[in-house]
């Protein structure tokens, strides 16, 4: 299968914004192995300004955009390089691929974008794709990763989509306020209601929130694209997922 994963700052980061060495030395192992078995990963990665914020020693998120260009910037390169490092581990080749809303709304960029992934696949190499906060601004950013992930994930042809965040899935309410919330374990279709009960971001660190990862769905699947969306606090949920295991909550694709 070709398959896009999508980690977030959640997932990669202490509540500190630090790098959780631990989680993402075992997310890298993991996605290379699926990578071995003969599937073809593709990874699109939060945690730029978040990294950012950490190695600078911010006391918390930047709100204006030159401080957060700035977080980018720093965080982004601590971000491929320890994912070159441990991919190196397993002998996997990386490439940073950062893009923005002008590069993925222009056809011939979108398409130049297209090319490119489906080389580096042919190739072998596992594309880690972010958005360029570094450059972007209120006016060219696609906005948040599980958004990028969907439009990679029908850009790339994927077979697959998943979504690894700091929550199990979708709930019938917001199990941060509802204790009795119950976990959705397959959607055929997303309701209106789904879409009401849906909160706002999900943590301090990240930009999304279940809204997004709704909006994420209804892209992928409406381009034949189902879409899982799990916890990452366990990376190796991900070989369950790729092999059919029930985890989290699974969209649904219409047909293509």
């Amino acid at each position: 299968m070709r398959i896009v994963v999508k980690v977030g700052t959640s997932t990669l980061a202490h509540g500190t914004g630090r790098l959780n060495i631990r989680r993402v030395e075992i997310l890298c192992k993991t996605l290379a192995d699926i990578q071995n078995a003969g599937h073809q990963v593709v990874l699109v990665s939060s945690g730029a300004i978040g990294m950012g914020v950490g190695k600078l020693l911010l006391k918390s998120r930047p709100a204006d955009i030159a401080t957060k260009q700035a977080a980018a910037a720093v965080g982004q390169c601590e971000l491929m390089y320890t994912y070159d490092k441990l991919f190196t581990d397993y002998n996997h080749t990386v490439a940073q691929v950062l893009l923005t809303a002008e590069d993925v709304n222009d056809p011939e960029r979108r398409h130049n974008i297209e090319r490119t992934l489906e080389r580096l696949l042919d190739l072998g190499a596992i594309p880690i794709i972010n958005e360029n906060d570094t450059v972007s601004t209120a006016e060219i950013k696609v906005g948040d990763n599980d958004t990028l992930s969907a439009i990679v994930a029908v850009s790339v042809g994927a077979d697959l989509l998943i979504l690894l965040s700091d929550i199990n899935g979708l709930y019938t309410a917001d199990p941060h306020t509802h204790p009795d919330a119950k976990l959705i374990p397959v959607v055929e279709h997303i309701t209106p209601e789904m879409e009401a009960s849906a909160g706002g971001a999900g943590t301090r660190q990240g930009t999304g929130g279940m809204i997004t990862k709704l909006g994420a769905a209804k892209m992928a699947t409406s381009h034949g694209v189902p879409m899982v969306i799990a916890n990452g606090e366990d990376p190796t949920r991900l070989y369950d997922i790729v092999e059919g295991v029930p985890v989290g909550t699974l969209f649904l694709a219409k047909e293509k």
